[in-house]
């Protein structure tokens, strides 16, 4: 039993007998943990129960905590129109120790899921484009999403959905065609390929023959033509290379490296069944499926040419999805932008009555931008992710040489922080908000980042390590400072908090609460002598072991390394 149904049992108890109509579902859901310790560890407010009793607040909690059962507390005491629960800290610091020391990484981990399938949609950057600090959050959010998925006992099929097809390809051998060279692109294949991406747009706008004679490639993409065919996949295999060499770096990886191409032959049997149903109709050439019924445009299925969109491949795809995994959830994270276009594609597998898209989940999240300004592959304003965490590296490399230039695998350890730093700093951001990109923020090792996170991890193993340090059974584990008593709270917070991020879909969760726990390590750590030879010296080491533990897991759930040193 948790504290919280432990408190509710309690409150009922002299509740129900006043005010019966009052729920043990309501009461624990008024319950409220107090920013300050000095007020409790749980608190009442008894507001709800004036009307009904016909007394003042304050009145009503100085009764009823008299009449409290108190045993397993501290203490149960009225404080204005609150009841606050001081809970026994001896004893729950050692349970919630010996838990984390019982399961290791494992604590918080939970048969929720029960092995369902959950693919995620993540990643997906473009064919013969740079992969760009653009691309940074939908593997992050999808590399953590399937971290605290699989802690929930689900199953999670990471997915790349590559953006490979389509009318921008068509334009691209467009460009190749007119302005390329074989050798040149062979040699700086992805920076070749956007110069001649960007410029082909360019010309689009202002020539409409070159945009049509990008449809036409495009459409002879789709018809099966040799040469189209071979340009393509010269342009999807170079960019597979780059792509698969920054995967690498960040330490993402995928179940299904799937893109939009695996479905070009799979879309008739999607765009037949819509047909069989009489929800295509015609609108100046091209065929759409009315939405009125849920406030959205129609949704256009084929172009007026007969060439598919992406809306065709998308049905497509959620249809190979729902029979090849038989889905619980489907997540796609996919920015904020596509929120309505995502909409109308949902909106049309109901309107085809695939109950299942009800369970089709879009996890949206706002922009980075630099120095306020979108990042744009069309304008030729990117930023590339490679170069970016290559230079994260250089600069948790030269902080590392000032605090500890004589630190065994420096080069190992600055990669794993540098790269953690742009990670972290990412994740640590509530995902519908937007942010500016700022290097030198994100690897400092002072403030809300992943270096200083990390950095309270390896203080940890180094003060284990010279105290020579192994697990032993706690048979009581004494609470002497407010500090201790905050980390306890935290750690015993830790399962609630992966909860609660799976909830919400948002990994910010988990990386405030490794911000907050190190925070209160260090205080700790500032406070108290932690290797003096007394009584409570095991019990001190236990408890940092166990915050180490932790602080190792939830960087873990948000895909960032925790070095032993630093």
């Amino acid at each position: 039993m948790s504290d919280k149904e432990l408190i509710s049992n309690k409150l009922i108890a002299a509740i129900s007998p006043l005010a019966p109509a009052l729920s043990e579902e309501k009461i624990h859901a008024l319950l409220e943990i107090p920013k300050d310790t000095a007020k409790g560890d749980f608190a009442f407010p008894v507001f709800l129960l004036a009307k009904e009793l016909h007394k003042a607040p304050p009145l009503i909690a100085s009764e009823l905590a008299a009449q409290i059962d108190a045993t397993g507390f501290e203490k149960v005491e009225a404080a204005g129109s609150y009841i606050n629960f001081f809970l026994d800290k001896s004893a729950t610091a050692t349970a919630v120790i010996r838990d984390i020391m019982s399961h290791g990484t494992h604590f918080g981990d939970s048969d929720e899921g029960k092995n369902q399938n959950v693919p995620i949609d993540m990643s997906a950057p473009n064919i013969a484009k740079p992969f760009s600090i653009g691309h940074l959050r939908s593997t992050v959010i999808g590399d953590s999403l399937s971290k605290i998925y699989r802690k929930r006992g689900y199953n999670t099929i990471r997915i790349n959905h590559l953006g490979d097809w389509g009318k921008q390809f068509g334009l691209l051998i467009t460009a190749y065609k007119h302005w390329g060279n074989a050798e040149t692109i062979t040699a700086n294949p992805i920076d070749e390929l956007l110069k001649l991406y960007v410029r082909v747009n360019a010309e689009a706008k202002e020539n409409p023959e070159i945009d049509e004679e990008g449809r036409s490639w495009f459409l002879k993409m789709e018809q099966g033509d040799a040469e189209a065919l071979r340009i393509w996949r010269w342009f999807s295999d170079v960019s597979l290379i780059e792509f698969n060499r920054i995967y690498t770096k960040l330490g993402v990886t995928f179940e299904f490296f799937m893109g939009e191409s695996f479905y070009s032959d799979k879309m008739d049997a999607v765009v037949d069944d819509l047909k069989n149903k009489n929800l295509l109709h015609e609108s100046r050439g091209a065929m759409v499926v009315d939405l009125d019924e849920y406030n959205l445009n129609p949704g256009m299925i084929t172009k007026s040419d007969g060439a598919t969109l992406y809306m065709t491949r998308d049905l497509t795809t959620a249809h190979y999805r729902k029979r090849t995994f038989n889905f619980a959830k489907a997540i796609y994270v996919i920015g904020g932008e596509q929120t309505y276009y995502l909409q109308q594609m949902m909106a049309v597998l109901k309107k085809a009555d695939f109950a299942w898209a009800n369970d089709m989940i879009h996890i949206p999240f706002g922009m980075v931008t630099q120095d306020g300004r979108k990042f744009s592959t069309r304008q030729g304003h990117v930023v590339k992710l490679e170069t970016t965490l290559d230079e994260a590296v250089e600069r948790a490399l030269t902080q590392i040489n000032e605090k500890n230039s004589d630190l065994p695998h420096k080069e190992e350890i600055a990669e794993a922080v540098g790269v953690g730093a742009v990670k972290f700093y990412d994740l640590k951001t509530d995902r519908l908000n937007g942010y500016d990109f700022n290097l030198d923020e994100m690897v400092s090792f002072e403030g809300e980042t992943g270096p200083y996170v990390q950095y309270a991890y390896a203080r940890i193993q180094s003060i284990l390590r010279k105290a020579n340090y192994w697990p032993k059974a706690i048979t009581e584990l004494p609470i002497s400072t407010p500090d201790a008593w905050e980390i306890i709270k935290l750690l015993q917070s830790f399962p609630a908090i992966v909860a609660r991020a799976a909830e919400k879909y948002e990994p910010s969760i988990i990386a405030k609460f490794s911000i907050n726990l190190a925070q209160s390590f260090n205080k700790y750590y500032a406070h108290v002598h932690i290797m003096d030879q007394d009584a409570e010296l095991d019990a001190r080491l236990a408890l940092i072991a166990s915050t180490a533990t932790v602080l190792k897991e939830a960087l873990r759930l948000l895909g960032v390394e925790a070095p032993e040193q630093m």
